[in-house]
């Protein structure tokens, strides 16, 4: 690869999945911290979060970055659902909301068993309609991403939200600080990251994985891959099945039995990223300050 190139390759098959002439793009920066990047194909944009300056914002090839919601009580990740509705996890108000055609806020899930959920992070909609996101305590931490607060649920779990009577379960408790979720593109396998090493080193720095059992239970829980720089933040799949993690060096690309084949290096501590673009091979990441895109040779295997 040429010396400017961003690709790093540690596996020859990862020569398959990238362009090995594309660059990285910085497409907007001046945002405090970056987050929750989801594409809009019929609208053709992409929404983000700037978490610490409460508001979402809209990128389009044609008119650049606009304000898409502000405040947003300090939304982080984002996703949308089989009729492409915006779901999203909110710091602020510790919930997890869709935002209807008509622009009106629907709260999916904002407790427990009677108490309060933590700060909901990363958020998935299964293709029987199921949410499952995650629920660690990155937004009562501090006032910076939320509002300081103590945890009133008793571990960091990660949920299921039944897509027919809206009851939320708790399909896995044992997690430090549960982050990023994906599923493979067969939906048989949910991807989640534990990113508890952001302030003990100590603690995991890695991704799970798990078998999905009748479309809503989780078992066999296994370390899919271990992150070398940083932590692991986001994650997406592609078609063909390969997880691409965010990191503090870039992306990191893994094979579909969790060995490293490559990275994308990126300026600036990666929080997270979606596929997107027509043919969903533009990489989109949120890091740090910055909006990037790079195209690759693989497409997404998010729906819609």
């Amino acid at each position: 690869m040429a010396s400017d190139s961003p690709f790093e390759i540690h596996d020859p098959r990862f020569l398959h999945l990238i362009v090995s002439s594309a660059r990285l793009e910085e497409l907007h920066t001046g945002c405090r911290w970056a987050e929750g990047p989801v594409w809009f194909s019929d609208a053709n944009q992409l929404l983000w979060s700037d978490i610490p300056n409460q508001r979402i914002l809209r990128w389009t090839p044609e008119g650049g970055v606009s304000v898409y919601r502000q405040p947003s009580n300090f939304a982080n990740g984002h996703t949308r659902d089989r009729q492409g509705r915006l779901v999203s996890c909110e710091h602020g108000l510790r919930r997890v909301t869709r935002t209807e055609i008509d622009g009106s806020v629907t709260v999916l899930a904002d407790s427990h068993q009677g108490k309060r959920l933590n700060s909901p992070n990363d958020v998935v909609v299964k293709s029987d309609g199921s949410v499952w996101f995650t629920d660690p305590t990155y937004g009562i931490l501090s006032d910076y991403e939320g509002y300081r607060a103590e945890p009133e649920q008793a571990a960091r779990n990660v949920y299921r939200l039944d897509p027919e009577t809206g009851a939320i379960e708790a399909v896995v408790s044992d997690f430090a600080q549960p982050n990023g979720l994906a599923f493979s593109p067969d939906e048989r396998t949910l991807y989640i990251a534990d990113s508890a090493a952001s302030h003990e080193p100590a603690l995991p720095r890695h991704i799970r994985a798990f078998d999905v059992i009748d479309g809503r239970r989780l078992q066999n829980s296994r370390v899919f891959c271990h992150i070398d720089a940083g932590i692991p933040d986001g994650i997406r799949t592609d078609i063909l099945g390969n997880l691409w993690s965010s990191a503090g060096d870039g992306v990191h690309c893994f094979d579909p039995a969790g060995k490293l084949i490559g990275k994308i290096r990126v300026p600036q501590t990666v929080a997270n990223l979606t596929f997107g673009g027509p043919r969903r091979n533009r990489l989109f990441i949120t890091a740090t300050a910055s909006l990037y895109s790079v195209y690759l040779a693989v497409s997404g295997s998010q729906t819609p």
